[in-house]
This record gives structure tokens, sequence and C-alpha cells, in this order.
């Protein structure tokens, strides 16, 4: 009976100290983010954390994520790195129970990492160092302040006989009121602790939560931001351009919709007062620019279908829009580029970087240092102040966002984030097509239906979409009207149905007569192909 009671007992103190361990690290966290959110909201500790662990991940493992989770992938990341953290904090508090001071020590080493993950970040000040040397020192200072207030003889969450901890001082008479009381006081003592100490991280936490949202709101002053009228506006949509098919992707995509793919774990947050954009490398000088600088340069306007190259075939991970900017040529002929370069190297605020072929910067496609987005300044998602819009290019070599630098250099000396990764340097958008309507695994009615959906080869264009139904003869779909050749074009083609299931395939030809491939080949290393097939039933 006296076995079976020290085990219920000893369970119970290992809870109790997994408990403690949790509400320690939980509540350090919570106030480092909180200094963090005041003081540095661009960069914080876990986000720092985050950021160094993806940046450590192969490359397949990231295309994995991308694939399983699409535009969800940093969400059920963070959510494992709070699970991590659990488990972690969990362990710290179990070892400062069995011997004083390694949980403090485990506490100040989560403490050192995030010190340096935070010195591994681009353009960070002395003060956000203050975040993680906080975390630590209220995290170690709330498990001392445990283990001492409760680490004492008599106390149920002491360490049963055999195991290492404090001494034990000899047991009360069974006569001693205090002995009778001792036990259940020190639960309810304890576990009171652990709510306040929760309770304290979870407000905490909180109200890390508003302030970082209250400071990106300050910082980047988007809402303030006035967009000068374009010197060269984008044309008119013509009403042939749009199809009134129901179910098929909308012509212009909403900013709300657009897909979101890159590796900022958290939205910088860039104040477009203090913003500035430096052109170095190989040139005859360097120009450094702001914000208010480059609304004042003559912006052109174009529609412009951008793609993600971890996309799948038939995925969603592209987009069109009216983006707003000023031709990134402009900005090299005044920087004045050096003979034999042949790459601009783009590195975003949160240090990705993308190397871009000098040529697609410079040609007559109209690469642009983008600032508005559909009629409106960039979204915070998709780059404000300021990012790189270059037709016919996938996004990982071209698309970067939250721009701070373009180093005009070599493909031999420099390389962006994702080719030592295995991926492609050069990167062109390749022709697809996709399929709407009807989606995969629907029912539809037989007989007269009409199939629909979009294909796309920016720099290119589409001359022509043709279906096949069940392994038979290609044929020639309708094509909205093109409005040029940077934007994907709405298609759909009218087919009759028998009862039963099928199959249905799309493919595209392009503007130069190319027609699309069917050799079926996965994103990596420069984009996926083969023919989206849709199988769904008729009756």
């Amino acid at each position: 009976m006296s076995s079976g009671r020290n085990g219920k007992d000893a369970m119970e103190a290992r809870r109790f100290w997994a408990a403690a361990g949790l509400v320690a690290v939980g509540a350090g966290v919570a106030v480092g983010e909180l200094v963090a959110a005041f003081i540095t909201p661009a960069v914080s500790p876990v986000s720092a954390v985050g950021q160094t662990v993806i940046g450590m991940l192969p490359g397949g493992v990231k295309e994995w994520a991308i694939h399983l989770f699409g535009t969800s992938d940093k969400t059920v990341f963070l959510g494992s790195m709070v699970v991590v953290i659990a488990v972690l904090a969990g362990a710290v508090g179990l070892l400062e129970r069995t011997r004083r001071g390694v949980g403090l020590l485990g506490i100040g080493l989560f403490g050192v990492l995030g010190i340096a993950a935070i010195a591994s970040r681009p353009n960070i000040t002395a003060l956000a160092f203050a975040a993680p040397v906080v975390a630590a020192v209220v995290g170690m200072a709330l498990l001392a302040w445990t283990a001492s207030r409760f680490l004492r003889p008599g106390l149920v969450p002491e360490p049963p006989a055999g195991e290492a901890g404090p001494p034990r001082a000899p047991a009360s008479s069974a006569a001693d009121p205090a002995s009778s009381t001792a036990a259940p006081t020190s639960r309810r003592s304890f576990l009171a602790f652990l709510g306040m100490g929760a309770a304290v991280a979870i407000i905490t936490g909180g109200a890390a939560l508003i302030v970082r949202q209250s400071a990106v709101v300050v910082a980047d002053l988007r809402a303030k931001v006035k967009l000068p009228r374009p010197l060269v506006p984008a044309p008119a949509v013509p009403a042939a351009a749009v199809l009134a098919t129901a179910g098929i992707t909308p012509w212009l995509t909403d900013a709300n919709d657009f897909y979101r793919i890159d590796t900022a774990l958290v939205v910088p947050a860039v104040n477009s007062e203090t913003w500035k954009l430096t052109v170095s490398g190989m040139v005859e000088k360097e120009i450094t620019l702001d914000f208010a600088q480059l609304l004042a340069k003559p912006m052109v306007e174009m529609y412009v279908t951008i793609g993600c190259v971890s996309n799948e075939v038939g995925g969603d991970l592209v987009g069109n829009a009216r983006w707003l900017g000023w031709p990134v040529r402009e900005l090299l002929a005044e920087a004045g580029v050096k003979p034999g370069a042949d790459m601009v190297l783009s590195r975003s605020t949160d240090g990705f970087t993308a190397g871009t072929p000098l040529q697609a910067m410079t040609d007559t496609r109209n690469a642009i240092i983008a600032v508005g987005m559909n009629g409106a300044p960039l979204p915070l998602v998709h780059g404000f102040p300021a990012r790189l819009i270059v037709p016919g290019l996938y996004g990982y070599v071209s698309a970067t966002k939250w721009l701070e630098e373009l180093k005009v250099t070599t493909f031999a000396a420099d390389t962006g984030y994702w080719v030592p990764l295995g991926w492609s340097a050069m990167g062109p958008i390749k022709t697809a097509s996709r399929i709407d309507v009807p989606r995969s695994g629907a029912k539809t009615a037989a007989g007269p239906v009409t199939v629909a959906g979009v294909a796309w080869a920016p720099e290119r264009g589409i001359s022509a979409v043709q279906v096949q139904l069940d392994g038979g003869p290609w044929k020639e779909a309708e094509l909205a009207v093109a409005l040029n050749k940077d934007t994907w074009v709405q298609w759909k083609a009218p087919l009759d149905l028998r009862a039963g299931n099928h199959a249905l395939k799309v493919r595209a030809v392009d503007g130069s007569g190319a027609v699309q491939t069917g050799a079926e080949a996965p994103p990596a290393p420069d984009g996926a192909t083969g023919y989206h097939t849709v199988k769904f039933t008729a009756g």
C-alpha cells in the first residue's frame, strides 16, 4: 500500500514539475516576445529561432512542407514549434526537480540559442538582444523561485526516496497537525502558483501579439501611402477577357486570395519612412533610394501573372494582379552596370535572396520595383513597401518581397537562397494550364456541359488551349481575349457527356507555337510539368 502511494505521489510530483517548467518557460517566452514587440517589432526570439531552423532545413523538406500544407506551411511550423518548446519546457521542470540548477541551465541555453538566432538575422541592432536575455532571466527566476518555495521537506513536489534532490527533514509525528495538512496545502499552493503563472504567460503573450500588430500598423504607415499616377497606365481590361463561366478562376486575383510562399516566418514590419533601397556591386556608382524618392519616379502599371516554382500541375500557387512600379532597368541605368555582370542579387529585409538574370532586369519586359497591387499599396504579406515583379520568371529567382538591396554581380560569384538547395538558377515559368470546371471528384449532369479553366505562359503568351476527354482526340477550346502575353488566359470548351466516369485533360500552346509537354515532372528543380487531369462523374 505504501509503495503504491509513493508511486502515485511520485507521478503527481512529476506532473507538477513538468507543469512548473512549462509555466516558467512560457512566461519567459511571452515576456521576451512582449519586449521585442516594443523595441524590435521586425524580429523576436521565437521568429529568429524559427527562421534559423527553416534556413537549416534541406530543400526537400521545405518542398515537402509546401506540397503538403500549401500556404498554411508557416502556421503548421509555428504550431510544431509550440509543441517542441512545451516538451522541452516540461523536461526543464523535471530536471530542476531532481537536480537543482540543471533546469536553470537548460533555460539559460534557450536564451543562448535565441541570442545566436537573432545574431544571424540581417540588419539587427544591439537592442534586439534584449528580448532573449529578458526571456531567459524571467524563465530562470520563476523556476528558481519555484524550486526554493516548493522543494522543501514535507511538500508534495519533493522528489521521492531514491531520487536526487535536497535533503529531507525527519517526518513529523502522526499527531502533529502540521503533518496532516502539509501535503494538501502544498498541492493547493502549487496548483495556485501554476494557475497564476499560466495566466501571466497567456496575458503577456496576448499583449505581445496586440503590441506587435499595433507596431506593424504604425511602423509601415501603409494606410497613409498615396500611390502616384502611373506615367504608363495599364490598359483597360476588355469584357471579352473575362468568361462568364461559373466556377472558373477570376481573371484578376484579389490581394487577399493571392498565394503567399516565402521564407519569412513572421511578416516583416518595415517602416516606409526609414526604408531604403541600395544598388551595389558591379556598378559605376552606388545608389540609395528612400520610399518618397521611389514614389516620385515615373511609374508603369501592368497586369502580370506570377507563379511559384513549387506549384504542382493543376495547383493554385499562381495569380494575376495589376502591379504598379518603377522599371528596374532605369535604376540600373542610373547606377551604370559594369561589363561582365550577368545577375542581380536581390535581398529582402528578412535575409532572403534571389538571383535574377541581368537581361531580365534590363530588357523590354518591364521588370519593376513594385509599390502597388490592384490599385492599393502592397499588402504587408506581399512585400510592403516594395518588392520585385519580373514577368516570365518564377518567384524564387525574381519576386523578392520587402526589398532592400539590388546587388549587380555574376552567377559565378553569387547565388540566391534556393539555388544551393538544388533548384535551377534561371527559373523561367513553364507553359501551364489548369481545369477549374469541373473539379476533381465532382458530379455533373450528363449531356451538354461547359468545362473551363486558365492557361499561362508569361513572356510568351497563350495561342491555344486543347482538351481531351477519356483519351479521345484533342479538341480546341475557346479562348478569352488575352490582355497581353504576361497574363493568364481563361478558356472554355463545350462537351457532350454520357453518363458515367470521365477523365478530362488539358494542354496549352504558347505564343511561339510550342505545345505544353505532357511529360510528368515534379516541381524541383525548375517547375512541374505534365497535363492537368480531372476525374469526375456525369449522370
